[in-house]
């Protein structure tokens, strides 16, 4: 095909970039901040882990079938058909006040008071978080997060190309002394760190609980160093047993940003999050969030409030309560019989334990294998920014049935035994390369 010669006194054709490739021709236009960004593990496994014959350990899906979908059903018929202009239209950008109102209940039963000026609607907790990281870092920054931690939050800190040092936990949460003197040493060396991130409510991988007595400990630190605390707490009322804990921004108002979410203690599929933060950052938070999505969806949020308002939502976290423990006790008792010589945290609410394969094995590398023997789960190296975790796997317990849970516990068994043998003959945690492919379809004959 010829070149096309322009009319007189019209522009010269542009030529496409030369850096480019065949696949992508703007390879070389894109902003540096994009060459980090990465598909999480956990969403790679989407594909073979959603087929109906895999048993999938992996991903955070939260269990919707106790939600009275018929009586939800009758409500959002009855919002459209009293409200539809409302709820159909743009709204506020800091989101609708009674649903603010509402929110503070919410944040009550975590010893939480705030005014329902301090709380941003956003589209899930997920965009606050990453609305927090836009207004905090430069590249380069450091965030100092837990060791592991939340995969979503990582994603969102390479992103923005921050710098994230991690601090370990145990099993009583983040540890005091480690952050004292991970604090100290970036001080020493000059490097700026502009937040901490925890989650520390049944953390997510770690399953571990920050206690209470560390509470005060880690908020002195933080207060001591300079360092803005982003309190991430998607489980916090999915407990199993007592009253949930104090929240760490029910101690410290001025130096903690709180996420909180439907998304666990409702349903995902709304995306309705919040965040409340001091002063002057929530009216950044608010200008942030307008810029990326004007407002968070109207619709979403009336249903939100029509729910908090005409249904028992403390009676159906209760429920969402029991059953997640039925099934974290099949859980843990499907490891104790059959994978005895691993361990793992035995958490106290929320949706994950974190186990720790026997010596010598590689989680990342044991993978395809498990996905051919149709059981799926997450290996631990999605969650740190380091590259550490090869020998931990997520599991997570809150979306198969007890029964599933045990057979997919004795699956990932016999894919241990048979990694193990591999290792005897080729070295620790590899033997031949391997990927993760399709499993075999279901014999239904």
């Amino acid at each position: 095909m010829g070149q096309v010669t322009p009319a007189s006194g019209s522009a010269a054709p542009v030529e496409r970039p030369p850096s480019g490739t065949r696949l992508d021709p703007w390879l070389g236009s894109y902003a540096d901040r994009t060459h980090g960004m990465r598909a999480s593990e956990i969403r790679a496994l989407f594909a073979v882990a959603n087929r109906p014959e895999v048993v999938s350990l992996a991903g955070g899906m939260p269990n919707l079938a106790g939600l009275p979908l018929d009586d939800l059903a009758e409500s959002a018929q009855r919002l459209v058909a009293s409200r539809g202009q409302t709820a159909l239209q743009y709204g506020s950008g800091q989101g609708d006040q009674t649903l603010r109102e509402q929110i503070l209940d919410v944040m009550r039963l975590e010893g939480i008071s705030a005014h329902p000026d301090d709380v941003v609607v956003t589209t899930g907790s997920q965009q606050a978080l990453d609305l927090v990281t836009r207004l905090f870092i430069n590249p380069g920054d450091v965030i100092v997060a837990e060791a592991p931690s939340y995969v979503g939050a990582l994603g969102v800190f390479r992103a923005y190309e921050a710098d994230v040092v991690h601090v370990p936990l145990d099993a009583h949460g983040l540890v005091p002394e480690a952050l004292e003197e991970t604090l100290t040493r970036l001080a020493a060396q000059g490097r700026t760190v502009k937040f901490l991130y925890s989650v520390p409510n049944f953390h997510n991988p770690a399953g571990v609980t920050l206690s209470r007595e560390r509470r005060p400990r880690i908020l002195e630190i933080a207060r001591r160093h300079g360092v803005l605390l982003v309190e991430d707490n998607p489980y916090g009322l999915l407990g199993f047993s007592g009253d949930p804990l104090p929240a760490m921004r029910s101690m410290e108002a001025d130096g903690v940003i709180y996420l909180g979410s439907f998304s666990k203690t409702f349903a995902p599929g709304y995306r309705v999050g919040w965040a409340v933060a001091p002063h002057a950052v929530r009216e950044k938070l608010v200008l942030a969030s307008e810029s990326a999505i004007l407002c968070p969806s109207n619709a979403s949020q009336l249903a939100i409030s029509t729910y908090l308002t005409e249904h028992d939502w403390k009676g159906q976290i209760k429920s969402f309560r029991e059953m997640y423990r039925e099934r974290r006790d099949a859980m843990i008792g499907a490891l104790k019989e059959h994978v005895p010589d691993a361990s793992w945290t035995v958490p106290d609410g929320g949706f994950y334990t974190w186990v720790r394969l026997p010596d010598g094995l590689n989680a990342q590398a044991m993978l395809p294998r498990a996905i051919t023997a149709l059981v799926a789960y997450v290996s631990g190296t999605a969650f740190y920014a380091d590259g550490q975790g090869a020998d931990h796997m997520r599991l997570s317990f809150c979306y198969p049935t007890p029964d599933r849970i045990r057979e997919g516990v004795r699956r990932l068994a016999g894919v241990i035994s048979a990694e193990r043998e591999l290792v005897e003959i080729f070295g620790t945690g590899t033997g031949p390369e391997r990927r993760i492919v399709e499993p075999p379809a279901p014999d239904l004959a």
